[in-house]
């Protein structure tokens, strides 16, 4: 078994979350059993993460918050311990994501992950057979914070129409799923809008990408390949990024008749009866 003195807190954000989090609960006067009662959970799981054998949640940090006086350090850290969990070589891009004031994104499979819910992220994730599939998931979902700050970046994202009707997850979750894309009609940052099937080819066959904008940094696109992401700040791949996205957007249908779309979606191909008026949505 690990101890938790062979620790190094400079091996990585689980680790200093981990030996933080036994310095703090010590100091409290408190064993792990009693902090685990305090935030309703086992002894054994405090002893996890303090061991960094466990990925925290932000529900378990924001609790020992609460229970230890700790001002938000954990909900803090925790930020930084989901994110150390994706792979290494989309860790640079979600710290960029965090960072940009405008996300393009044109997506031809699946949605886009900022706008997944968890059980459709759950899904997708696990066709990798990852081993830390929940910590993936866990790292995802907190990818979405960004849209709820008090200064949101402003997404616009183009989903071929085939994403609608690929079963991700099953039934439930995609009426789940396409529910929670409509949720961003009345929001001002979010705008969807989806490229139907009879658009033939389009400046998209060459797949997925993202543009990310900033106030004072270079534009950036982001591609995937089968193994790994690669992102440029490359002045003629940025300028043919945008040009290909304006032809996407052109290409769409408007938010209004893209939002009425996903309802006939949810209620055609889901069984979803939304009781949603598809010429009322916007």
């Amino acid at each position: 078994m690990v101890n938790i003195r062979d620790l190094d807190p400079s091996a990585s954000p689980l680790d200093y979350y981990g030996s933080e989090l036994r310095r703090l609960r010590e100091a409290a006067g408190l064993k792990q059993g009693q902090l685990g009662e305090i935030i309703f959970c086992a002894a054994s799981l405090v002893g996890q993460v303090e061991t960094a054998r466990k990925v925290p949640t932000r529900e378990f940090s924001e609790r020992v918050d609460a229970a230890l006086g700790t001002g938000g350090v954990f909900s803090r850290l925790v930020g930084l311990v989901l994110r150390s969990q994706l792979p290494t070589w989309f860790q640079e891009y979600a710290a960029m994501e965090a960072k940009a004031a405008y996300i393009s994104a044109y997506q031809p499979q699946l949605v886009y992950g900022l706008l997944q819910t968890e059980a459709y992220a759950r899904a997708v994730l696990a066709t990798g057979m990852p081993d830390n599939l929940e910590e993936l998931v866990g790292a995802r979902m907190e990818r979405h914070r960004l849209l709820g700050r008090k200064n949101p970046p402003m997404v616009w994202v183009v989903l071929d129409e085939a994403v609608l009707h690929r079963p991700i997850g099953g039934r439930e979750v995609m009426r789940s799923q396409l529910a929670h894309l409509l949720s961003f009609r009345d929001t001002r940052w979010v705008r969807i809008q989806v490229l139907p099937s009879e658009a033939g080819e389009h400046a998209g066959l060459i797949g997925s990408f993202n543009a990310l904008r900033f106030d004072n940094d270079p534009d950036l696109v982001y591609t995937e390949d089968l193994i790994a992401g690669h992102m440029t700040a490359n002045p003629e791949t940025v300028k043919e990024a945008a040009l290909r996205y304006a032809h996407l957007q052109a290409a769409a249908l408007s938010v209004e008749c893209s939002a009425a779309l996903i309802v006939r979606a949810m209620e055609e191909r889901y069984g979803h009866q939304s009781g949603l008026d598809p010429h009322a949505v916007a």
